[in-house]
């Protein structure tokens, strides 16, 4: 539809009001290095005239400047549109690192009526962007849907010069007024030593894209895993099958020219960090890098095809039943107890000369759904018995090749996983009768029971680590990136940690009751098989690039210190610069310089909307700790009780808020109070002067 405006009409009004423009955007055409990634439909402009956007249909506009810098008071625009209000309206900053920045609807706070019927916006930095971190595109759009006719004209934007009050917010961050907090340091009792092994990572070779990051988040160790690992076939190098995940397919997933499993190794010992590695034991593993278990020109038309290769399928049907797969011998070879065994053997062999490459052996990888996600060649669902015998047949054959190595295992996904076999699910929990032939035990506790029985028998000891997957079934919380960020998701999102260790929290998804995961698994451990450790394989609280997703992992990595966890491993690592990342450095490498969360745990008192961690180092003269606020909205002045643990002659802190920067050193505030912004990250280091008497860790 053509423009029916004259050129008279469409000439910019002047301006209404003494704002200073510091970083011009849009007058007449794109300013400097600014760029159009804008989706709505244009009307014709001749140049030098306003943009014309088609509002309809949630129409909006981009506009981005990827090395943008520097701190603004707030974002001004003027727009024209016959019958259009300014409350349709929505504009927010926005980052290709973070998701942080709201969404402000406009009112009549934001807009004046200027000349020629413009009405001209101004939006302060305090509401776009309050915790002030790097942005480096404007959005504006319609948020509820508009009449097709009413176009609008925009024209004047651009990010305005602060004021005093705000620049001084920005750079200093302590002017903005909080609520009194305190936070009480116990340093006299419920001391425990924190397992450096809680601060691991995965790598999947569904990642093509591995990236030198993940060694700048300070892990600890790094797990080989994830679904293909089922399939993995170490003697020919790096051939996997992605399962399900992936179109059935046989893949070598080199990003890298001759990488295998012995240069993951190497990577880690070049790295300092400890391996923990998937070993096979569903029985097949794949036999080349070409094959795939679902051929369209064999079996049919499908659900789905690979893009790259038409004729392999997703195994689904049109009407989306599955399909049965073809013999596993097309995509597969046996993966023997023997087979292990000789991979074991070889990694030993390398170690003679390196030193010990693998701390821990993990025994497959979510067994109660291989029905599902290796259904091409273990298409009935596993039950107890099953899951025991691979478990001393392949267990065995480890500890055969490494009699020091530890074993882990049986690395189940989640809740259902825990307390039944695939066997109940396909039939019902209602029903369970799997679960019934074993005396109704749930599936862990059977397990171990029946390991620490054989292990009597025999006199070999095959399980040293209870390993399990923790995945939050919360509607929206997602996982690593994906993941609604709507307020009440970002709250629950936050809140699903406590199933990790709260018995008093009833899980908010269809679980419905108190998982309180580690506490339960210690307490089948006692119960059933005394001794082991405690490992969390995989875990992930989605929306990576979220505040409240870095919260939720820095709560996470918090509490395993406190909880006696012996290891725990992210699925997989966060994106360089993200919020989840920055939760990691803040135990791991919060200064840049290698400053990180120290060996001993020390119980805190935290206020509601707050969760705290102390750490302290065996002399007892250092203390770190990491605080964390929950609220979106609330400032809080903390203050850190320490009557128990004596006096401090010198303090640091850290914050983080959403800057890709990173964790930024702040002043301390007055009367020795640490400033804690909305949803942020911080760490306190202190110089402790120790009191005469010090109760020397349990």
């Amino acid at each position: 539809m053509a423009w029916a405006a004259s050129r008279e009409e469409a000439a910019p009004p002047k301006p209404a009001e003494a704002l200073v423009i510091a970083e011009p955007i849009y007058t007449g055409g794109l300013q400097g290095d600014w760029q159009d990634y804008g989706w709505a439909p244009r009307g014709k402009r001749a140049k030098g005239e306003p943009e014309r956007l088609d509002l309809s249909e949630h129409g909006g506009w981009i506009l981005a400047h990827p090395r943008l810098e520097g701190i603004y008071g707030g974002l001004v625009f003027r727009f024209r549109g016959e019958g259009l209000d300014a409350q349709a309206l929505q504009v927010k900053l926005d980052s290709t690192t973070v998701d942080i920045f709201p969404r402000v609807k406009l009112d009549d706070s934001h807009v004046k009526a200027v000349d020629g019927g413009w009405t001209q916006v101004f939006v302060p930095m305090t509401q776009l962007n309050p915790t002030f971190a790097v942005f480096d595109r404007v959005v504006l759009r319609a948020w509820r849907r508009v009449p097709f006719a009413r176009r609008i004209e925009i024209d004047g934007i651009g990010l305005t010069k602060p004021d005093a009050a705000t620049l001084k917010a920005a750079v200093e961050g302590t002017e903005l007024p909080g609520t009194a907090a305190e936070f009480d340091v116990d340093c006299t009792r419920g001391v425990t030593r924190i397992s450096p092994l809680i601060y691991g990572i995965a790598y999947s070779p569904m990642r093509e894209w591995e990236s030198d990051h993940q060694w700048k988040l300070g892990a600890t160790a790094r797990r080989w895993g994830g679904n293909p690992a089922s399939r993995y076939n170490w003697e020919l190098g790096n051939a996997w099958n992605a399962g399900a995940d992936y179109f059935f397919r046989n893949l070598d997933y080199t990003s890298k020219p001759g990488f295998t499993w012995d240069t993951f190794l190497v990577q880690d010992l070049e790295n300092q960090v400890q391996t923990a590695l998937t070993v096979p034991m569903i029985g097949w593993v794949a036999r080349d890098t070409k094959s795939a278990s679902f051929p369209v020109d064999e079996l049919g038309a499908q659900q789905q095809t690979d893009p790259d290769r038409p004729n392999f399928g997703n195994g689904l049907a049109k009407n989306g039943k599955p399909i049965a797969a073809l013999e596993p011998k097309r995509t597969s070879v046996p993966a023997t107890p023997e087979f292990v065994e000789r991979w074991v053997r070889a990694i030993r062999a390398k170690d003679e000369k390196r030193g010990r490459s693998v701390a821990s052996y993990i025994l497959d990888n979510e067994p109660a759904l291989w029905n599902d996600t290796h259904r091409d060649v273990h298409p009935e669902p596993l039950g107890y018995d099953e899951l025991l015998k691979r478990t001393l047949e392949y267990g065995s054959a480890v500890r055969r090749a490494d009699p020091e190595g530890l074993i882990a295992g049986p690395a189940e996904w989640g809740w259902p996983g825990y307390l039944y076999s695939a066997i109940d699910a396909k039939a019902g929990f209602g029903v369970r009768p799997d679960r019934r032939a074993h005396g109704d035990v749930p599936l862990i506790p059977w397990y171990l029971k029946r390991l620490a029985e054989e292990e009597e028998k025999t006199g070999v000891h095959l399980l040293d680590v209870l390993d399990l997957h923790f995945y939050p079934q919360g509607k929206g919380i997602g996982v690593g990136t994906d993941g609604n960020t709507d307020p009440e998701t970002n709250a629950r999102r936050i809140r699903s940690t406590r199933a990790l260790w709260d018995p008093t929290y009833a899980d908010e998804s269809w679980i419905g009751e108190p998982v309180q995961l580690i506490p339960r698994m210690q307490r089948w451990v006692d119960e059933n098989h005394p001794g082991l450790k405690l490992s969390i394989g995989e875990y992930s609280f989605g929306a990576e690039r979220h505040l409240s997703g870095g919260l939720a992992l820095a709560e996470a990595l918090g509490r395993f210190g406190q909880q006696h966890l012996y290891s725990a491993y992210y699925w997989t690592y966060p994106p360089e610069g993200s919020p989840a990342f920055w939760a990691f450095r803040a135990f791991r490498n919060y200064d840049g310089q290698g400053g990180h969360f120290l060996d001993w745990s020390l119980p805190v008192r935290s206020p509601a909307d707050t969760s705290a961690f102390a750490s302290v180092d065996e002399a007892r003269r250092r203390m770190t700790l990491v605080l964390l606020n929950f609220s979106n909205k609330e400032t809080f002045d903390a203050q850190v009780l320490l009557q128990s643990c004596g006096g401090v002659e010198a303090r640091r802190m850290f914050s983080y808020t959403g800057d890709p920067k990173g964790l930024r050193e702040r002043p301390i505030g007055a009367n020795q109070t640490f400033k804690l912004p909305p949803y942020s990250i911080s760490v306190v280091q202190l110089t402790l002067v120790p009191r005469e008497k010090k109760t020397k860790p349990q």
